[in-house]
């Protein structure tokens, strides 16, 4: 996972600086070849890939990763470059919906898969051996421990990823991301990693220890706040955006009809994610505290 927040940093800083080259691009030019996406994506698919071969030829298949750890991760790593590299890049430049679920899958699609993977073993399996030791030892230091154990405590990692959505959808921060490659690149990268801090803490740090009561608690609450700014978007009358919303009409869309369906987008696709999935641990939360009340009847 710390890997892979690292790799985050380079997939998001190649895709914004990657935004303007591709928007001057002829309307046929809607896969981006950047280099500077291509190569943390090629990068850390390879890590991935040939640290998997490592563990399963030395150790058998199954052992380090499991299969369906191997498969969430690759599907995580495919929604990034759905996201980054395919044509739906290309149209984020030009419509505000398109843009919209270009970030939704980034935060509710490949971040919650790539959590679930637990590729940083993995990865570290892929490093030459004499670099994995260093790597590690950067892991195990006191103060990045500390600094970790902060940043996925499951409310300050929840109100981290609240902050970033919010603050980054506000006019005055969102009409400057238009406008400015840093911007641009400093809000894709705390959308993803916050939303990797976010995922983290709730499927694999100590919410899960705590046995996923909070986690649930907190993806509703995550849920209803990034409901609520959908909403506000759906049904605002006024453009809050102008400069993303412009072209709409090449799409058969007015700049308020783009940045209501975008608005829809936030609202209920990436609420029904939320929402499934603390359902999802609500059930496993309550069959473990039954089997746990059985366990301990049988025992008295």
């Amino acid at each position: 996972m710390k890997v892979l927040l690292a790799l985050a940093i380079l997939f998001v800083a190649g895709d914004a600086q990657a935004h303007h080259t591709v928007a001057h691009a002829s309307a046929t030019a809607v896969w981006t070849f950047d280099p500077r996406v291509l190569v943390p994506l090629f990068l850390s698919g390879g890590l991935y890939f040939m640290g998997t071969w490592r563990l399963w030829r030395r150790a058998g298949p199954e052992r380090g990763v499991r299969r369906w750890q191997a498969a969430c991760f690759w599907a995580g790593w495919t929604a990034l470059v759905l996201a980054l590299v395919s044509p739906l890049h290309w149209l984020g430049e030009r419509l505000f919906t398109a843009h919209m679920i270009e970030h939704e899958i980034l935060m509710v699609v490949a971040a919650p898969l790539l959590v679930l993977a637990r590729p940083a073993g993995a990865m570290m399996w892929g490093l030459p051996v004499s670099w994995r030791e260093p790597v590690g030892a950067v892991g195990r230091s006191p103060l990045f421990a500390a600094c970790w154990r902060l940043l996925t405590e499951p409310l300050v990692a929840t109100l981290l990823h609240a902050i970033a959505l919010w603050a980054w959808h506000m006019p005055v921060l969102y009409n400057a991301v238009m406008a400015h490659d840093g911007i641009h690149w400093l809000q894709h990268v705390t959308f993803l990693l916050t939303a990797l801090l976010f995922w983290w803490s709730l499927l694999q740090g100590r919410a899960r220890e705590r046995g996923y009561g909070a986690a649930v608690f907190y993806l509703f609450a995550t849920a209803l706040h990034s409901g609520l700014l959908g909403i506000l978007l759906t049904l605002s009358r006024r453009l809050w955006y102008p400069a993303q919303t412009l072209v709409g009409a090449r799409w058969g869309l007015t700049p308020l009809e783009d940045q209501q369906l975008a608005g829809l987008v936030m609202w209920i696709p990436a609420g029904l994610v939320y929402a499934g999935a603390a359902l999802a641990l609500a059930g496993i939360w309550i069959s473990r505290s039954d089997a746990g009340l059985r366990s301990g009847a049988a025992r008295v």
